[in-house]
């Protein structure tokens, strides 16, 4: 009996990550959700209800969520393109349908954000954390190297909120590894969402373990998840807990939009050297992965 439960789970987290991996790569599409019940062979009711179980929201919420973070990048990087191309890039049948939903989101026109509202926007998601708010760090020096990355095998914990109680996901990560008596493995921040424009408690923070690929795993108990390949901007950094948040409004606020790069949906990763949740000096070493298209 205990074993048909986990195949049930497996099952289910398989089916949520397979649904969350189809809306990022057919966002700009109109995205069916008959056919997508019909290709993971479970019915429309079911692939929501797992879906709402897995994230805290419904299939169309995510959707939702997922175009306007890409529409609210491209309105700041994308300085060639219109409005209405950028509606159309991001799965919108019309500028005015666009506009409204966009409204509804981030309280201003997609115009008034694209003429630097967008910093307004940006500062009061990073006043949601006192310690970023006092960071004092400073990024103007950082140049990344451009690279392309495999695709990572990993196993994770999914985490709601972007906020000090991730360290207790990570305590649970690392006693799975030591239960696994894993010697070599990468430890890997996944974040589905962009927490800088955001609210940090919708967040959706993915802490990742990559063993090794010679070491056997004895406990079956975490789900996988594959974080996917691509060309990506990758900035060395190091500090305490603050500047990783600030950093990244850095990156989608400042140098994005100077780069000459666009961002795509793909979600941006940190690997840890060393992970301040887990460190006794609360300091990080970590690489920032966000990927990109010319």
């Amino acid at each position: 009996m205990p074993i048909m439960k986990k195949e049930t789970l497996n099952r289910r987290t398989k089916i949520a990550n397979s649904i969350l991996n189809y809306i990022y790569t057919h966002i700009d599409t109109d995205i069916n959700v008959d056919e997508l019940s019909h290709d993971l062979n479970v019915s429309k009711f079911h692939m929501h209800r797992i879906f709402k179980e897995a994230f805290g929201k419904n299939i169309y919420e995510n959707i939702k969520d997922i175009r306007l973070q890409k529409a609210s990048n491209l309105l700041i990087t994308n300085t060639h393109s219109s409005i209405s191309d950028i509606a159309n890039q991001c799965g919108y049948s019309s500028q005015s349908s666009f506009t409204r939903v966009f409204k509804q989101r981030f309280n201003m026109t997609p115009k008034e954000w694209k003429n630097g509202k967008y910093k307004d926007y940006s500062h009061e998601i990073i006043s949601q954390s006192p310690k970023a708010l006092l960071s004092t760090a400073n990024f103007d020096s950082i140049e990344p190297s451009i690279v392309e990355m495999p695709v990572i095998k990993s196993y994770y914990i999914r985490h709601n909120g972007y906020d000090p109680s991730i360290k207790k996901t990570w305590q649970k990560l690392y006693t799975w590894v030591l239960n696994n008596k894993l010697q070599n493995y990468t430890q890997i921040a996944l974040y589905h969402n962009n927490p800088t424009i955001t609210p940090l408690l919708s967040c959706q923070y993915i802490a990742c373990i990559v063993p090794n690929a010679f070491d056997e795993i004895q406990s079956d108990k975490l789900p996988k998840f594959r974080i996917a390949s691509g060309t990506y901007a990758k900035f060395d950094l190091t500090g305490t807990y603050g500047d990783p948040l600030k950093f990244m409004r850095w990156v989608y606020h400042e140098w994005l939009p100077n780069s000459g790069f666009e961002t795509t949906t793909k979600p941006s990763y940190a690997i840890y050297h060393k992970n301040h949740f887990l460190s006794e000096d609360g300091t990080f070493d970590l690489s920032f992965y966000v990927s990109i298209n010319y």
